[in-house]
């Protein structure tokens, strides 16, 4: 069933004592071993949601401090981790049993409560603590048109902890109009290939190059290796400083990356970004466990800063978006002649390789509309000249627009080792 739901996640950091931080901290810690223990009780038991809670909530709560609303929401991320698993394999996929580590907490109505005086009550293991938020300073930053209107309502919501913050990922949504339910997502619809050579390319030829991410994530893999090899002490704690500062590093060139692609949106008017499925990312560019961080990342922080001026982003499937010609529609893999140079064996078109894909990816999110019976189809793909829809209809944008392609300088290389 469609979702007839507007949802949108405001971000906002949390003013914190010593006292909420260590209930926090404690919070965090046991919900990731709820999760673990559900995930391991239901893991090739349960085929659906509905079996892992009758299944694993008596033992979460048995042997954890998670209180019983929590118990059922690790019992609720054990069950959406495990069938994402069964999807993946039901497509032929390798897929291994989930692991909890990331410094997250889940929170519902029942857990959380807004307070008008932009407080947040929180349960965690041993009391509810009461935070404040840490919002701008603007009376008018964009959480206030969720916070202060009675048109949105509270959902799920996400505590994370982030170099010694904690921040609040909170869900609301509001009911979809007539018009929002008849033509959901329709619109001018913006494609983004990732890669390695560019960590990002828009089907408006936006460029975010990605040589420099690359040689880093090297460097930095080069400096882990040896530190272990070492296994001193001292070696152990430099491997944490050099850690810190590579995950420093790579957030501010996703910070970057994610404000590049968004304000093309916007340039282009865009009311949706699509992004090929992020599943299988890793073993389609060869990739490191580095580069999938900062994919994942690169989409996340794009997908909650769109939502919040009303872009939605999507994925779609990536088969063959590297192989097809995005003039003439072949397909075949002596398209794609090297990383960067795509040439089509029949209709001759030569263009970037990630380029060409990304304007797959874009009508591939256009094409979708049309076979909907929930959307108009009146969706169109934006190009650096104008717009595209699958039929061939091209309107060009305005005189005396003209679109700027630019490859800005990522951010001074970190030192891996100093």
């Amino acid at each position: 069933m469609a979702d007839d739901y507007v949802r949108r996640t405001a971000i906002t950091r949390l003013s914190v004592d010593d006292e909420q931080r260590e209930l926090l901290e404690e919070t965090i810690s046991e919900w990731k071993r709820g999760c673990q223990l559900a995930t391991d009780m239901a893991w090739g038991k349960c085929n659906a949601k509905s079996d892992v809670q009758p299944l694993a909530y008596d033992h979460v709560r048995k042997h954890t401090d998670l209180g019983s609303q929590h118990a059922i929401l690790a019992t609720h991320q054990a069950a959406q981790a495990i069938t994402g698993c069964l999807e993946r394999r039901s497509n032929g996929k390798q897929v291994s049993k989930p692991t909890f580590t990331a410094p997250t907490v889940t929170y519902d109505t029942r857990t959380m409560t807004l307070f008008d005086d932009d407080t947040v009550s929180l349960s965690t293991t041993e009391s509810r603590v009461r935070c404040e938020l840490a919002l701008p300073d603007a009376a008018d930053g964009y959480q206030r048109q969720y916070l202060d209107s009675d048109n949105w309502s509270v959902t799920e919501t996400t505590l994370t902890a982030r170099d010694g913050d904690y921040f609040l990922h909170i869900g609301f949504r509001r009911p979809k109009t007539d018009t929002e339910r008849d033509a959901a997502e329709d619109g001018t619809v913006l494609g983004v290939d990732l890669g390695i050579e560019n960590i990002a390319v828009t089907s408006t030829a936006r460029f975010i190059n990605g040589r420099e991410l690359s040689h880093n994530l090297r460097e930095f893999e080069k400096v882990r290796t040896g530190l272990q090899q070492t296994g001193t002490r001292s070696a152990h704690r430099t491997l944490e400083q050099s850690s810190g500062r590579e995950l420093r590093y790579v957030r501010d060139v996703v910070h970057q990356a994610s404000n590049a692609i968004l304000n093309e949106a916007l340039r282009y008017e865009c009311d949706v970004i699509a992004f090929e499925d992020l599943t299988d990312i890793r073993d389609r560019t060869s990739a490191s466990w580095g580069h999938k961080w900062a994919f994942r990342t690169l989409y996340e922080q794009v997908e909650y800063k769109a939502e919040a001026v009303g872009i939605s982003v999507k994925q779609v499937g990536s088969a063959y978006t590297s192989q097809r010609c995005a003039e003439c529609g072949f397909t075949a893999a002596e398209n794609r002649r090297t990383r960067t140079e795509f040439r089509c064996v029949k209709c001759e078109s030569e263009a970037n390789a990630d380029y060409n894909a990304a304007k797959n990816i874009g009508m591939r999110y256009v094409r979708r509309g049309q076979q909907s019976s929930r959307r108009t189809g009146d969706s169109q793909l934006a190009l650096k000249s104008g717009t595209v829809t699958p039929s061939g209809g091209f309107s060009a944008h305005p005189d005396g627009f003209e679109a700027e392609v630019t490859d800005k300088p990522l951010p001074q290389r970190a030192n891996p080792s100093g």
